[in-house]
């Protein structure tokens, strides 16, 4: 049909290697098109006729990656080696990042869960609706499998961040890594943990001077979180073991962290973490200049290692 083809001529798109093809006209709008062209057609018939044209309903596709960060791939393999030396020596390998934060209240949430009846939730997911929201701040010990989440109630800063990994080290950490002289932290570029953050870098200092501890962070390369062992081994443990259940309450979210198993034998432990977190701070330029940070030779912006001020045990 003609006047078809030529309706939606400038509104196609299409791939080049199916050669499937779409419009972003409505099947609605081309038949008042049609009909104004003096073309009777029901939108099921436009359908079908799309259908033999080679049309069909497409949704976006995530395949374009952009550009990617140089020496992205460099940085794996680097991160690669850093872990298998900690973990060939027995000392702690962690993964951490902040999970996207979740609104406390009778809210939907992403999944199904079997009932005999749907659960009837807030039509509308306005903040202002909320008892309040969880930041939860995820630590997964690579070596040991396990998990610990620190669930914050204001703001994800870079000092929230250093006290859950402080709470995991006094918690767990310390216990299982007795004597222990240096800890490996994977990260990404971003986020209360980036590798710019100067009050990320002091928090650390202060952790590590209070324990004696050496510390080296390696961050995963801009654009490429997804590769930080916490998001697939962990967070969409979580994700899927509160898929379907309304947050609401902090000690939901607990209890549905603390549940989270694996066949692998994966298990968590969580708290909950009612401090304020400021933001805005800034790191005066004496307290920087006490920081003692040693960039490596490989990407200096992204791999370096912390030295407490006081006696180093390695």
């Amino acid at each position: 049909m003609p006047e078809l083809d030529k309706l939606i001529k400038d509104a196609t798109a299409g791939d080049p290697i199916s050669g499937l093809k779409w419009t972003h006209k409505s099947l609605r709008k081309m038949a008042d098109a049609l009909a104004r062209a003096g073309h009777s057609l029901s939108i099921p018939t436009i359908s079908r006729l799309l259908y033999l044209r080679s049309y069909s309903l497409k949704v976006n596709h995530k395949r374009v990656a952009g550009k990617q960060s140089p020496g992205r791939d460099e940085q794996f393999h680097y991160i690669e080696q850093r872990r298998k030396l900690f973990l060939r020596r027995k000392w702690p390998v962690i993964s951490v990042d902040t999970k996207k934060s979740e609104l406390i209240g009778n809210f939907k949430n992403a999944g199904k869960e079997w009932r005999r009846q749907a659960r009837p939730v807030n039509m509308y997911d306005f903040p202002s609706h909320a008892s309040g929201k969880a930041i939860p701040y995820g630590i997964y010990d690579i070596g040991r499998q396990e998990g610990y989440v620190v669930v914050g109630i204001s703001h994800d800063t870079p000092a929230f961040a250093v006290a859950s990994i402080r709470s995991w080290w006094l918690t767990i950490g310390k216990k299982a890594y007795p004597e222990c002289p240096h800890l490996l932290i994977e990260a990404d570029c971003g986020g209360s943990n980036g590798n710019r953050s100067r009050v990320w870098k002091a928090r650390l200092q202060d952790f590590a001077n209070e324990f004696g501890l050496k510390i080296t962070i390696t961050h995963y390369p801009t654009g490429a979180s997804k590769w930080n062992p916490i998001e697939h081994r962990m967070f969409n443990l979580i994700s899927k073991n509160w898929e379907g259940q309304p947050l609401e309450s902090y000690e939901t979210v607990l209890k549905h962290i603390r549940t989270t198993t694996s066949t692998s034998g994966f298990r968590c432990k969580a708290r909950l973490d009612k401090k304020t977190y400021e933001t805005g701070i800034k790191v005066s330029p004496k307290e920087e200049k006490r920081m003692k940070i040693i960039p490596h030779k490989v990407f200096p912006n992204w791999n370096y290692t912390i030295h407490p001020w006081l006696t180093d045990k390695s």
